[in-house]
């Protein structure tokens, strides 16, 4: 069994997201974008909460492709995850010790680069430089 990357709970992750998303909700620039897609805000919560668990706690409970999902939105740009990670990042400091807090954070980070980097051939998104 591979162990966790940081200490944190199942529940500690819980929390997060069920803040994040109600942050969402009302942010007045990524709040309709979410809710063009999103019907079931609790079985979205639960669905990205197990993505976590599977991406910290590695406990192999989400199947889903995140680079997909976000380009097969259509409406997702480049610029917004910047203000997600802000987002995101300013739930952490609330909801977390700042050790765990910063370790999901760079976490974030760096899984959000990804996506963005997944990304840049769609439409809005800069060229590719290959």
């Amino acid at each position: 069994m591979i162990p966790p990357r940081f200490d944190i709970t199942p529940d500690q992750i819980a929390r997060v997201v069920a803040t994040f998303y109600a942050a969402i909700r009302q942010h007045p620039g990524l709040g309709p974008v979410f809710a063009a897609h999103v019907q079931d805000w609790p079985a979205h919560e639960e669905k990205i909460a197990r993505f976590w668990r599977n991406a910290i706690l590695h406990e192999r409970v989400y199947d889903g492709n995140p680079l997909v999902a976000h380009r097969d939105a259509g409406n997702v740009r480049l610029g917004m995850f910047q203000i997600w990670l802000g987002l995101f990042d300013s739930v952490l400091k609330r909801e977390l010790p700042a050790e765990t807090a910063a370790q999901w954070s760079a976490l974030a980070h760096r899984i959000g680069r990804g996506l963005m980097f997944g990304l840049q051939g769609a439409e809005g998104a800069p060229p590719s430089l290959r």
